[in-house]
């Protein structure tokens, strides 16, 4: 990766709160909405950093699951892909980018289908359930990721 990409990737991560929180407003959960995006995303951050790693690639792909699914759970299917796409825009790496978009497309997936389990739980709880669904989707190759090296 050179100096550029770097930098690129700095920048990308560097804004992602007020990204995240743009993109709910934009998608019409206003203030207090927007706030709960964020906790979400904290809540899925904590939850993949703790049980997804000693294996490259997998906290990224859980995080992306669970906060999609609890996303999708809590503010429905359209609200959860305008925020991941918002998430994903201006990415500098594209390949990362379709990973990325293919476990969120999971997660909206299960989220949609456990709307009824998942909706009226805190954000740490919702994520504490979603760990072994993740983990289980990680080892069966539902969940995705792309190798640096690769």
């Amino acid at each position: 990766m050179g100096f550029g990409d770097a930098v690129q990737q700095a920048i990308h991560a560097g804004t992602g709160v007020p990204r995240l929180y743009t993109a709910a407003l934009q998608a019409g959960l206003g203030p207090s909405g927007a706030f709960e995006v964020l906790r979400i995303s904290r809540a899925a951050l904590a939850a993949a950093a703790q049980h997804g790693r000693g294996v490259p690639g997998r906290s990224n792909a859980m995080r992306h699951f669970m906060w999609q699914a609890a996303l999708t759970a809590r503010f429905g299917l359209d609200a959860a892909r305008s925020i991941a796409m918002a998430q994903e825009a201006g990415s500098p790496n594209r390949r990362d980018s379709r990973a990325d978009e293919h476990n969120n497309a999971a997660g909206q997936a299960y989220g949609a289908e456990h709307t009824d389990e998942l909706a009226g739980l805190a954000p740490s709880e919702a994520t504490a359930s979603l760990v072994p669904v993740a983990l289980a989707m990680w080892e069966s190759g539902e969940l995705v990721w792309v190798s640096p090296r690769s």
